[in-house]
């Protein structure tokens, strides 16, 4: 019954854990992440690394192909590749399997805009080159010259994010950050939240679709992933240290997570037993 509590609320993008927490003055992130109210939110955009079933490391995911058929957990490191190529499930998942969740829509846009609640991480007017998303190489036109370039094989091509002056290392845009330290919330890859939207932009494109922190795309499903995708996860403040020791205590956790990644919807599976 404790199991199923927690992987509900855990499905649900909460966290249970036999009592409600209370609020507190801040709450207390990992190295990796930043406080932003009462939330953890990772401080780069994610990476991934390859596990087990038991969770063991078997070492770091190609940003550049998609995770889907392998089990992965996210990390949050200054000068990666971001990962590309992930759909909303698969990002939910590697989430999970590091003891964090999807951020919600409201905890990524007050994440991004910092303290000073303005339209880009550094301020309210766009600064060209501030972010990755001025004067990018756009790597499909590059690499497929006919309308064949919207092909699901063409928009997830490996290639694409290898081309020169596309993606940038997480935290290299020096200013593309604000007073929660985190950094490339506007451009270089889209980043799903839990809404099944994706925010922010990426390095071709941060206005089409409202400007800076306040860029949303709907236009996909969830299973939906190509060349300009990626995400960061969040958490809830406290809860971390425990969510970590719950999922060492559950030998089985990384097997049922593996069916987040597949597009299984956690809640009703567990709900039908």
């Amino acid at each position: 019954m404790l199991e199923r509590r927690r992987l509900l609320a855990f499905g649900s993008a909460l966290l249970v854990f036999g009592a409600v927490a209370t609020a507190s003055a801040s709450p207390r992130c990992p190295s990796d992440m930043t406080a932003v109210g009462e939330t953890c939110v990772d401080r780069f955009e994610a990476s991934l690394v390859e596990i087990d079933e038991r969770g063991h490391e078997l070492g770091a995911w190609s940003a550049y192909v998609s995770p889907a058929g392998h089990i992965v957990k996210a990390v949050s490191r200054a000068g990666a590749v971001p990962q590309a190529h992930v759909s909303w499930y698969e990002a939910r998942a590697a989430c999970m399997n590091a003891g964090k969740r999807l951020c919600k829509a409201e905890e990524w846009v007050s994440a991004c805009k910092g303290p000073d609640h303005t339209r880009y991480p550094y301020g309210d007017a766009r600064v060209p080159h501030a972010c990755v998303d001025t004067g990018r190489t756009a790597p499909l036109s590059k690499l497929y010259p006919t309308a064949a370039m919207y092909s699901e094989s063409a928009m997830n091509d490996p290639r694409l994010n290898q081309t020169p002056n596309t993606v940038a290392r997480t935290g290299e845009a020096a200013q593309c950050t604000n007073g929660y330290g985190v950094h490339d919330m506007v451009g270089n890859v889209h980043e799903w939240a839990d809404d099944g939207a994706f925010h922010g932009g990426y390095y071709l494109d941060t206005r089409i679709n409202r400007e800076g922190c306040d860029y949303v795309t709907t236009a996909h499903a969830r299973i939906y992933h190509d060349y300009s995708i990626g995400f960061r996860c969040c958490a809830d403040g406290d809860a971390v240290a425990e969510e970590h020791a719950a999922i060492s205590r559950d030998p089985e956790w990384y097997a049922k997570v593996a069916q987040i990644a597949l597009g299984v919807d956690f809640d009703d599976r567990i709900a039908t037993r």
